[in-house]
């Protein structure tokens, strides 16, 4: 069984009036089937109402299945005497870092989670400066939060959930309030992570330049599973990702123009240099 692993999933919000009586149901997932392993980078694209931050509240249990079942390192999320656990298995970064931090001083607010859950002190300062050097924020330990820009922010959230030592860290659109700077920050933090400590990172996100280092992309639309893939498969099917509402990166975007004006290229570029070598080497063939 992988770390995620979810059975026909299907969450429905009620709507109900003033009375309480049922106006509606909207099923916002709909028969998911996942099984993510420990150490992938998963990210998770959809256009806006597609079910994919409704799918990521139930990794870490702030939802419950309606049908079916998710399973979180092989805990059930709906039995309550698994949701500590499951929670400090998968740690959860949100939209709006500010809403996560409450401490005063960096290294405190990244203190707070392994505090309560009864770290001795020795081993709580130990995994603040762990999880702040692994996010290269280190230097701000002493800083007040107010004082970081919105990338710092996020950075510190991201500590915050590390220091807790989750096998898999969940993301929902961390980057969707920064500037492109700010992005570039938490994403480069966030595959470090991947790369270096082997945490499971599960990546929703509407920006497409964010997954093309994803091990794989699953596109979510009308609360199910649409496409699945690498990002070199997902990204090679250029109209697909158009009618499901959502961006190509400008590169990949570019090359599939090239390719309809009759040059010869692969699907699925998703870097300049690679586009930039493609290009160099077809010129070569032609001289």
């Amino acid at each position: 069984m992988g770390i995620i692993e979810t059975d026909k999933l299907i969450f429905e919000y009620i709507r109900r009036d003033e009375d309480g009586n049922v106006e509606g149901i909207t099923r916002a997932v709909d028969e998911v089937d996942l099984d993510i392993t420990q150490g992938d980078f998963i990210a998770i694209l959809g256009h806006n109402g597609s079910g994919k931050s409704t799918l990521a509240k139930h990794m870490n249990a702030i939802l419950t299945p309606t049908e079916g079942t998710i399973w979180v390192d092989g805990r059930d999320t709906r039995k309550e005497d698994e949701v500590w656990e499951i929670r400090q298995t998968a740690g959860m970064v949100f939209q709006n870092p500010d809403n996560q931090i409450i401490g005063q001083v960096v290294e405190e607010d990244v203190g707070f989670g392994p505090e309560n859950m009864g770290v001795p002190t020795k081993e709580i300062w130990e995994r603040v400066e762990e999880s702040l050097k692994a996010v290269g924020m280190y230097e701000f330990r002493k800083y007040s939060p107010n004082k970081l820009s919105g990338g710092q922010k996020q950075r510190v959230s991201i500590a915050g959930v590390l220091a807790m030592h989750p096998k898999c860290i969940v993301l929902d659109e961390p980057t969707a309030m920064l500037d492109p700077n700010g992005r570039k920050e938490v994403i480069r933090a966030v595959r470090a992570l991947n790369d270096v400590e082997n945490v499971t990172v599960i990546l929703i996100t509407h920006y497409m330049e964010e997954i093309i280092h994803a091990d794989k992309v699953f596109v979510m639309d009308a609360g199910r599973i649409a496409m699945q893939g690498t990002p070199r498969e997902i990204f090679s099917n250029v109209e697909k990702i158009k009618e499901l509402r959502l961006d190509v990166p400008q590169v990949t975007l570019l090359a599939h123009e090239l390719q309809k004006r009759g040059i010869d290229l692969p699907d699925g570029i998703l870097g300049t240099e690679e586009l930039v070598n493609e290009i160099m080497k077809r010129s070569k063939q032609c001289q």
